[in-house]
């Protein structure tokens, strides 16, 4: 009896196993994201009414009616080239199955006599739509005013924006978990 024609088809049926496996999971090192989620940012949100001057960021000019001040601390850390932190501005709307966008400009402002920027937002709109017919639900989703913004890391200094009162600001923190490479001629 020929053992070499008895394991053909185990050898098909293992390579095929391997062959099913996401490539995602034998291409990508596993990484460690503990550190991300401890980062705590101090996020302070203040309106005309409520606004208290705070000693880190009282040089940036108070709040006007129907805006709002975001100010995001970040704290300290070890490798601060690493991080990135995105933002994104935009509301939460009930959305059907079509892609849907805000409109309105993000403007990046200097605070005169310190050459600190900021940012403002001075209203938002609804944006264009497709107009395919949809069968599903609508569900709450975060719709944003353009791209994130995408900024270094930077615990040296808060990052200040001003919104309309019905806007909201959410970020996220992004570490490079891989070295530099080289491009080959």
């Amino acid at each position: 009896m020929n053992t070499s024609i008895q394991c053909k088809p185990l050898i098909l049926a293992a390579s095929l196993l391997i062959t099913s496996m996401p490539l995602i999971t034998q291409a990508t090192p596993k990484t460690n994201n503990d550190t991300l989620n401890t980062i705590t940012v101090q996020s302070r949100v203040m309106s005309a009414d409520n606004y208290q001057a705070q000693t880190d960021t009282n040089m940036f000019p108070a709040p006007i009616k129907a805006m709002v001040q975001h100010i995001l601390t970040l704290p300290k850390l070890n490798n601060e080239s690493d991080y990135l932190i995105e933002i994104q501005i935009g509301q939460n709307k009930q959305v059907d199955c079509n892609k849907v966008t805000l409109l309105g400009e993000i403007e990046t402002l200097s605070l005169e006599g310190w050459g600190y920027r900021y940012y403002q937002v001075n209203s938002i709109m609804q944006g264009p739509s497709t107009k395919m017919m949809c069968t599903d639900a609508k569900t709450v989703q975060f719709v944003t005013l353009g791209d994130s913004l995408t900024q270094a890391y930077d615990s040296r200094l808060p990052t200040v924006f001003y919104l309309p009162k019905d806007a909201q600001l959410r970020y996220r923190i992004w570490r490079a978990v891989s070295e530099f490479n080289y491009s080959i001629k």
